[in-house]
């Protein structure tokens, strides 16, 4: 069915979702964004990238909603999707490349729109991507080199990257980024990249060491130029019974 039968019979005009997916290549943070399949150029003549979002349906709740958004736009499905804000000012809907677009698309694409925002973290290289609908292509983006986005997607990510940063000095988050086994000078680049800011690598060790579900491994590096590293792997289920008050990274 297209979007636009959906938007005459059964999308609400007034609520949609966006979904910010956070990805690491082992050395940077990345976004992933969607292309449009109508060009949305801005008034530099730069192509505006958007978050995978669309309206919700009558009959969803919010949750289903990002999960079928995220999966129609990108390919993506069982992913793992937390919710961390609403955004509704009047006003986010008022750049004269978004309205054109909104009315190559929607039924009522002056209506007012309040999104509700989720984000969640993949380990990219281990994800295809499929973009359809009325996503011409979805592609990573390194958080720090960001290209023109639509609407307040700027917004969103900003407050998604703060929610990120704040929840990973208190919950293994990252762990979702990383293999299954990784080296502790892995993991360190790992939250170096979500704070954006460089760690004292005594210190993360010291600290990160003292996490009984960090479990280290009898296997060490082959073939590096320099001495190999022990790998570790997160034992999820002992992280389950371990106090999230001790885990705290300081600065």
């Amino acid at each position: 069915m297209s979007d636009n039968t959906l938007s005459k019979s059964n999308l609400n005009p007034n609520v949609s979702v966006d979904c910010v997916i956070f990805g690491f290549d082992g050395e940077k943070l990345k976004i992933l964004l969607i292309d449009r399949e109508q060009v949305m150029v801005g008034d530099d003549g730069e192509k505006v990238y958007a978050l995978p979002g669309n309206l919700i349906r009558n009959d969803e709740n919010l949750d289903s909603a990002a999960h079928r958004v995220l999966n129609e736009l990108t390919g993506l499905h069982d992913i793992f999707l937390e919710q961390f804000g609403s955004f509704g000012d009047p006003d986010r809907l008022t750049k004269k490349t978004d309205l054109a677009w909104l009315k190559s698309i929607r039924a009522q694409p002056d209506a007012r729109v309040i999104t509700v925002a989720y984000y969640s973290l993949v380990r990219a290289d281990q994800l295809e991507l499929h973009a359809s609908g009325f996503a011409k292509d979805a592609l990573w983006h390194d958080i720090d080199k960001l290209p023109s986005l639509g609407f307040d997607h700027d917004k969103i990510i900003d407050s998604a990257l703060k929610e990120l940063r704040f929840k990973s000095k208190y919950q293994p988050l990252g762990f979702e980024l990383l293999p299954e086994k990784f080296t502790l000078g892995q993991l360190q680049k790992l939250y170096e990249a979500i704070l954006n800011t460089e760690l004292d690598k005594r210190n993360f060790r010291r600290k990160i060491l003292k996490m009984s579900f960090l479990v280290p491994l009898q296997e060490k590096q082959i073939g590096v130029p320099h001495k190999p590293a022990r790998y570790y792997t997160f034992d999820k289920d002992m992280y389950q019974n371990y106090k999230s008050n001790d885990f705290y990274f300081t600065l």
